[in-house]
Formats: C-alpha cells, sequence, structure tokens
C-alpha cells in the first residue's frame, strides 16, 4: 500500500514537468515550423535571425523545463546555477568549436564589415559574398568557386572589403625610362576612361633599375563587374600604349640592345609640355571615406568652439540678445545632430570597410 501510496505520489509531483515538457516541445516544434522550416528559400543571411530567435527559445525552454522539476528549491537553484555555469563555460573555450563561429557571426552582424554582394579578401581567399549564415559566411571566388569560411576565421584576420556600390580597379605595369611619363599619362588616362572607369588617375610606383613602375586606377560604379572591368582595362592598357608605339616592359627585364656610344635614354624633351589629360585626385579617390570623416570632425569641433563661445557671451547678455544667442545656439545643435546623422549614414554606407584595391 505504502508503495502505491509512493508511485502515486511520485505521477501527481510529476504532472508539472510533463506539461511543461509537452508545452515546450510544442512552442519549440511551432516556432521552428513558423521561423525555419517554411522559410528554407529566404537563405542564411534572412534565416540568421530567426535562427537567434529559436536558441533563445530552446535556452527558455530549458530553464523552464528545470524549474518544473519536482525537487527542492534549494537543488532547483543547484541545477540553473549549474546551468548557467555549463553555458559560460562553452562560451569561455569555444575558440576552436562551434560556438567560437556563433559567436564571430553575431559580432560580424554588430560590426558589419561588409554586406551580400560585396567582394572582399581575407587571408588567401578572393571572392564575392554570396550569403552569411550563423556559422559561416559564402563567398564565391574568380572561378566560380563557393567557399565557406568560418565566421571565427574572418573575425581573426583583416578583411578588405570592395564595396558593392563602387569599387577602385588598379593595373600595374612597368615601362622603359626612354618614355616620358607626360606621354605615358594621357595615354593610361584614356585607356581607363575606355575600359568604363570614372575619376581615374596615374600614379608612378617606382623608379627601378631597368624600367618605371606605373599604376592606373579608376572607379567602378558597380561592382558587380569587377572581373570584367579589370580584364577591359588591361586590354584597352594594351591597345593604348602599342598604338602609340610604346612598349611594355615586366618588372624584371633588361634592356640589353646594341646602341652608338654617344646614344643617352632620356626621352624627348618634346613630350613634357604638352598639356596633360585631366585627371582625378588619388587621395579624393582612395581615401573618400577618411576625407569625409575629417571634414565632418573638423567641423563638429567648430561648432563646439562657436558654441563654447555663445554661452560665455550669454551669461553676461540679458533681453534681445540673450534670445538670439539662444536661437542661435540651438541651430547650431541641430546642426551638430545632422552631422552625427550624417557620420553614421556614412558609415554604414561603406559596410565596415575601405574600398579595396584589384
Amino acid at each position: 500500500m505504502n508503495l502505491l501510496t509512493d508511485i502515486v505520489a511520485a505521477a501527481l509531483a510529476s504532472i508539472p514537468l510533463l506539461l511543461t515538457l509537452g508545452l515546450v516541445t510544442l512552442v519549440l516544434a511551432l516556432a521552428h515550423f513558423l521561423l525555419i522550416r517554411r522559410n528554407r528559400d529566404l537563405g542564411n543571411e534572412r534565416l540568421f535571425s530567426r535562427q537567434l530567435i529559436m536558441l533563445a527559445l530552446t535556452l527558455i525552454g530549458l530553464v523552464a523545463v528545470i524549474l518544473a522539476l519536482p525537487v527542492s528549491e534549494g537543488a532547483r537553484n543547484q541545477i540553473i546555477a549549474l546551468l548557467g555555469l555549463l553555458i559560460s563555460g562553452v562560451f569561455a573555450f569555444s575558440s576552436s568549436n562551434i560556438f567560437a563561429n556563433l559567436a564571430a557571426g553575431v559580432l560580424m552582424r554588430m560590426t558589419r564589415p561588409f554586406v551580400l554582394g560585396d567582394f572582399i579578401s581575407v587571408g588567401e581567399h578572393f571572392g564575392r559574398v554570396a550569403e552569411r549564415g550563423l556559422f559561416d559566411t559564402e563567398i564565391q571566388s574568380e572561378s566560380g568557386e563557393l567557399i565557406a569560411l568560418p565566421n571565427s576565421y574572418l573575425t581573426s584576420r583583416p578583411i578588405a572589403t570592395l564595396r558593392s556600390d563602387g569599387a577602385l580597379v588598379s593595373a600595374e605595369l612597368s615601362l622603359g625610362y626612354d618614355a616620358h611619363h607626360a606621354d605615358i599619362e594621357p595615354l593610361l588616362l584614356a585607356a581607363a576612361k575606355a575600359s568604363g572607369l570614372q575619376d581615374a588617375f596615374v600614379q608612378l610606383l617606382e623608379l627601378g633599375n631597368f624600367a618605371i613602375s606605373y599604376r592606373v586606377s579608376g572607379v567602378l560604379p558597380e561592382a558587380r563587374g569587377l572581373i570584367t572591368a579589370r580584364s577591359n582595362l588591361y586590354k584597352a592598357i594594351l591597345d593604348s600604349l602599342h598604338g602609340a608605339g610604346i612598349e611594355i616592359m615586366s618588372p624584371t627585364i633588361m634592356n640589353q640592345r646594341p646602341v652608338p656610344a654617344e646614344q643617352v635614354f632620356i626621352p624627348a624633351g618634346g613630350g613634357h609640355r604638352q598639356r596633360r589629360a585631366q585627371a582625378a585626385e588619388a587621395e579624393a579617390v582612395l581615401f573618400d571615406k577618411a576625407e569625409l570623416a575629417q571634414q565632418l570632425a573638423e567641423r563638429k569641433a567648430q561648432l563646439s568652439e562657436q558654441a563654447r563661445a555663445l554661452e560665455e557671451e550669454a551669461k553676461g547678455a540679458d533681453g534681445e540678445r540673450k534670445a538670439a544667442i539662444k536661437a542661435q545656439l540651438e541651430r547650431m545643435r541641430e546642426q551638430r545632430r545632422e552631422l552625427d546623422a550624417m557620420t553614421e549614414s556614412g558609415s554604414e554606407a561603406t559596410g565596415a570597410g575601405q574600398a579595396g584595391r584589384s
């Protein structure tokens, strides 16, 4: 009789636990169906937040089951403490397992170093971002391969990002000292323009032992055509320079042509007097985000200095003058809010990274 009584008492005590288990299972199954199962075609990028919700619901359900256990209050508190310790330990020692990728995925959602469609270069990998998942990020390489990179791999290495709304396309080449740079620059600028690039500019990179190294760069408005644009730039450079009778040399070629003793390798003097083609300022294109940030910071500093001066003046003013100072201060605060908004929007527009070079 006592045994039967104990069994009935244990069964009655287990009813809250069984009800909680059933309710938690039902809620999790329903949430999984509504959030993930019927939306599998959304892709990892849009499923990310839904997966986080499922993770949070699972943890809440686990805590609810623990609270429903037919044990004493002290034992229940110890189990909850043990659960918290286990979760903390998992995250503390997750540098080499799946939780490291989860934490890295959340971190990248907050910092936004790149978005879908951007070209990124990290380590030995270069490609266009195709999907961003909870544990990995998928990029498509120049050869069309899909490469899945663990999120922890991305957060532990520098990421070079080419913005999808405009990328810098560059090409480097070496030319002999017998070609004047004033003749070369217009040809390279024309090649960049012919290949569809904007705001083109030319830089002299190095005066080598046997050749001069040049770099021609320009902005591609739509980064999705990066690979084709780079190939077109190479073709245009070949057509432009060869059409002008200028020989392209590799960085390692040594010119050993037999020439008369009185021959000197100085380009004809007329070339440098020719009018150069209009070129964009290199710094304005390469460091556009940094230039904008500096301008905004300087303007903010000016507003702060002017505001301090007006506040000092307002202490000794009265009547109409004081009211005018207050109105002017309010306008300056509004300008400061607009500058802050520009700073935030500029950071989001560029993703978390600078426009890379290719």
